[in-house]
């Protein structure tokens, strides 16, 4: 029971992320690399606050979304100036810079032996430290950003953000501070992402660099192309796709070192077949690399 409880927790946090980087692949164009980096710097604020401070999850769980919203802000003015692959490259070397800070400033990250030892959090007096209590801590905060990324996304911002993806141009003739708006969500969905991390560090009360490479941001951006880009629900069902098959490959017998590269291999394999075949993902509203001219055009006048 506890097995399956597990499983469902990291479905939940990795669902959050997956919202987050939807909200900027998805419903922006814009692919990101970087999101583990995120990811990882919240866990880290966290995870510092609680050891060093002895701070409460209320005060770390913020202090971890000021954090990565503050350093997202200061990459995204130069990162926002490129476009396509020049984008992603910008992010991927970002993500290379978090990793390698990460690793190697022993001294306050711990380094390759990372922190372990983090507190679980405790409300009103009571510490969630059972499977079942940090389910449910996990889906609170999954509920509410998904409440929050909901409304977000059907605004006229939202619709900005759609017009922008289909067609930035033709959304900057019509007056749109495109740039504005890009950083704003790319702020927004560093943000969000380090919710996850929080999480993360507090379910498994111990990080290290490992956790937060960039075959980590590959793997978030695996479950927003599978589950549907521009799709919020896309993006639990593809975390729930990406987590519970894969686990499967323990029950047949094979050997751990086998399995763990057949899981690396099942999600290049489904990875491939998504992007030849339904682009669009299972539920998503957006084909990577497929623009209707008509429908940016809608979208653009919408916004």
């Amino acid at each position: 029971m506890d097995y399956l409880l597990h499983i469902i927790i990291m479905v939940g946090i990795y669902s959050i992320v997956a919202m987050s980087l939807n909200l900027l692949a998805g419903y922006t164009g814009l692919i990101s690399v970087a999101h583990a980096a995120f990811y990882g710097i919240g866990a880290y604020t966290t995870a510092l606050l609680a050891l060093k401070f002895g701070l409460p999850f209320w005060v770390n769980i913020p202090a971890g979304i000021l954090v990565s919203g503050v350093v997202a802000f200061l990459i995204a003015w130069p990162s926002l100036r490129t476009y396509d692959d020049y984008f992603v490259i910008t992010t991927f070397a970002f993500q290379i810079i978090i990793f390698s800070i990460m690793n190697n400033w022993v001294s306050f990250t711990g380094g390759p032996l990372g922190l372990p030892g983090i507190p679980q959090p405790t409300i009103f007096g009571m510490t969630v430290s059972t499977h079942l209590l940090f389910l449910s801590f996990v889906a609170a905060f999954g509920v509410l950003t998904y409440l929050f990324l909901g409304r977000l996304v059907d605004s006229p911002f939202g619709r900005v953000l759609k017009a922008i993806r289909e067609d930035e141009i033709f959304a900057m003739s019509l007056g749109k501070d495109v740039m504005k708006y890009k950083i704003t969500v790319f702020v927004i969905g560093a943000a969000t992402a380090s919710i996850g991390g929080s999480l993360y560090a507090y379910y498994i009360s111990f990080i290290d660099p490992t956790s937060f490479t960039v075959m980590e941001s590959i793997f978030m951006l695996s479950i927003v192309i599978i589950g549907g880009a521009g799709n919020l629900k896309g993006s639990i069902v593809g975390a729930a796709l990406l987590i519970f098959i894969p686990e499967i490959l323990r029950f047949v017998g094979m050997p751990n070192s086998i399995a763990a590269n057949m899981r690396q291999i099942f999600y290049g394999g489904l990875l491939v077949f998504f992007m030849m075949f339904r682009p669009q993902g299972l539920l998503g509203e957006f084909a990577f690399g497929k623009h209707d001219h008509k429908d940016s055009k809608e979208a653009s006048e919408n916004a």
